[in-house]
């Protein structure tokens, strides 16, 4: 891969994809929506051009930049948190966009389509996730991603492209959805305020978001046409515990709420992913504890970045 462009570069997976990439020698081309602040996050690298772009021009979009590029990375996705995620004409007009993004991928002359798909494909499972594990999602949002993803890939291979779907499971890192609750629970207690979680009993899988950065690069590069992947760390704990590693990380003296509040309606209480197909096509695997990806997001807050 000498070339490669990005939707929703600005995130968590975006971001360190994009450092990946650089560090790779892989000239990125960013599609970014016009007057976002958080367009700030983008490097200025002499192989990251930003293009303003947003989502409701990629139909339109054409290539000006008289280079052909490789992979074409689609991460940007609109209501992905709160109410938003169950607005079923927003979720359907992120389908759209998404087919909008693979005739873009053609038009700048890329060979491979790679789609971030999400672990609500699935619904509530209770057991490891796989490629082929049926789908059953329960909100618009993981409605959305599940054809996103089976629609993308017709299209792309109508207009001779190969096509990866990966469904990421839970990623975490700098410049991280501020609400998430790693995230929130840092900031928390680093302000001295008490977190309340519920009992923490659901078996999580955490994947720092260097690590997710560094599959989506390997599935650009050696990735099998057609193939769906689920992106996780392959692990699950429960999820106090990683609660307390985040403790312990700012202040083991600091009070955590853990049982405070009940579970949510419809409470996924296990999620991990299966990683074989993924590792056996790209000979990936994570590196970061979750306890290391804790620290460098510290870390990175400390020198005054937006992380938490």
């Amino acid at each position: 891969m000498k070339r490669a462009i990005l939707t929703g570069a600005t995130g968590a997976v975006g971001t360190a994809l994009i450092q990946n990439l650089i560090s790779h020698e892989v000239e990125v081309l960013v599609l970014c929506r016009s007057g976002s602040e958080r367009n700030q996050r983008i490097p200025e690298h002499p192989l990251v051009t930003k293009k303003i772009c947003a989502l409701n021009e990629l139909a339109a979009v054409q290539n000006d930049t008289g280079k052909s590029y490789d992979v074409f990375y689609h991460f940007a996705w609109e209501g992905t948190t709160g109410a938003a995620r169950n607005d079923l004409y927003l979720q359907n007009q992120n389908v759209r966009y998404a087919l909008d993004a693979v005739g873009a991928a053609k038009r700048f002359g890329c060979h491979t389509f790679i789609g971030a798909g999400s672990q609500a494909e699935y619904g509530r499972v209770e057991g490891v996730l796989k490629p082929d594990t049926p789908a059953f999602p329960e909100t618009g949002y993981g409605m959305g991603k599940l054809c996103a993803g089976q629609m993308t890939r017709e299209y792309a291979h109508q207009l001779g492209l190969s096509h990866i779907w990966v469904r990421i499971v839970s990623v975490y890192g700098p410049n991280d959805w501020a609400g998430s609750m790693v995230m929130t629970t840092l900031r928390k207690l680093k302000n001295g305020e008490v977190p309340q979680f519920t009992k923490g009993e659901q078996l999580w899988d955490y994947l720092y978001s260097g690590d997710a950065a560094e599959a989506f690069r390997l599935a650009g590069e050696r990735g099998r046409d057609g193939k769906v992947y689920v992106l996780g760390s392959g692990k699950a704990r429960p999820l106090a515990e990683y609660i307390r590693d985040m403790r312990d990380a700012v202040n083991p003296q600091a009070e955590i709420a853990i049982g405070a509040i009940p579970y949510g309606e419809k409470q996924v209480m296990h999620l991990q992913a299966d990683l074989s197909e993924l590792n056996r096509d790209t000979d990936w695997r994570p590196l970061v504890s979750f306890r290391m990806g804790i620290r460098e997001i510290l870390r990175n807050a400390g020198k005054g970045e937006e992380s938490c």
